[in-house]
């Protein structure tokens, strides 16, 4: 079994823009079955492992997403270069220079570099003053390709999904820096709980649900059982100006974009981080809204949280620590092997 970086390197490898997240809900499913842990998918394709544990009559909830930013092809335009469509709350500038990658409909992978139309600081004035938006920002192709026709000849089409190149690497530091840690240090958490304790019995009922829907406002919304009373989102934490939220530590929402989260479920997680000396920090993440906050909305009457590792600029070029994940997976290991708050 892979360390808990191990895994998130891995889950950072694999592209899962939100809407084409069958390789890596794949990837989940076999890496439990490898572990005899059975997993059910669902029809919108996340991923539910149900554990049965000595109560049975209150079950909790807890989810991680995998899916993550990413753009669809919105045109392809006469110079034969493809417009972009963003997929989940980031801005252009986050993806200005990068490398990725385009699925055709038949599954071919091309790659490109995400670029201004007026970059050459040579025959552009305005090369550093234009606006970073949807006209400017295309994707240069690493084909021969002059116009239009001769990239559809490629099989790239309208609705074909666009990934960014993660870029993981782990410093001598012990910073880890990557796109797509939202959210896949939560997943690989969870994965590295389930598989470490599967010959444990949890003092309560849980379902772990790797949702795959998140980065567009819904996710783990539905499949919830009727017996759940507690749900918890392993999210990021949000970093910033009047941010408590560090690198070193795991950080509990109070409140985001959708309002508070539950009070008596937050002081259950607090005494839990004081009562097994855990570094933590309390925050409100301003705009921000999880599956926790998504059920919610859905009209679940469920206690609700969400805490998880501080990461640093946010849906861009992310960074922890491994204090933080080391922090983060220790709350849930003690959360979950805890009785209900």
């Amino acid at each position: 079994m892979p360390t808990t970086i191990e895994l998130i390197q891995k889950l950072t490898s694999i592209p899962s823009p939100t809407g084409n997240t069958y390789e890596i809900i794949e990837f989940i499913q076999d890496l439990l079955a490898e572990h005899n842990l059975t997993s059910q998918l669902t029809n919108k394709g996340a991923l539910l492992v149900s554990v049965p544990g000595k109560n049975d009559h209150h079950h909790r909830f807890i989810t991680a997403h995998v899916d993550t930013l990413g753009a669809m092809v919105r045109a392809i335009k006469p110079n034969g270069r493809l417009k972009i469509d963003l997929i989940g709350g980031f801005r252009f500038n986050a993806i200005e220079g990068e490398y990725c990658t385009i699925e055709t409909q038949s599954g071919q992978k091309i790659s490109g570099t995400i670029l201004m139309h007026q970059t050459s600081v040579h025959v552009y004035k305005d090369a550093g003053t234009a606006e970073r938006n949807q006209e400017n920002i295309e994707i240069r192709l690493d084909e021969k390709t002059k116009n239009a026709e001769e990239t559809k000849q490629l099989g790239i089409q309208v609705g074909d999904f666009i990934s960014f190149n993660p870029r993981t690497e782990l410093t001598t530091s012990g910073f880890l820096k990557s796109r797509h840690l939202d959210d896949k240090v939560s997943a690989a958490i969870l994965l590295q709980f389930l598989i470490q304790n599967k010959q444990q019995e949890l003092p309560v009922t849980t379902h772990f649900f790797f949702s795959n829907n998140e980065e567009i406002g819904y996710g783990g919304n539905s499949n919830i059982d009727d017996r759940v009373v507690e749900y918890v989102a392993v999210d990021m934490g949000a970093m910033g100006d009047d941010q408590q939220t560090d690198e070193f530590s795991v950080s509990l929402c109070v409140k985001d974009g959708s309002g508070p989260y539950h009070l008596g479920l937050r002081r259950h997680l607090v005494d839990l981080c004081q009562s097994n000396k855990i570094p933590y920090q309390l925050d409100i993440y301003p705009y921000y809204g999880s599956d926790a906050s998504a059920a919610m909305r859905a009209g679940y009457d469920v206690k609700h949280a969400l805490f998880g590792a501080g990461i640093e600029s946010s849906h861009a070029m992310e960074r922890t620590h491994l204090d933080s994940i080391q922090a983060t997976e220790q709350l849930v290991t003690t959360y979950l092997l805890s009785p209900l708050s």
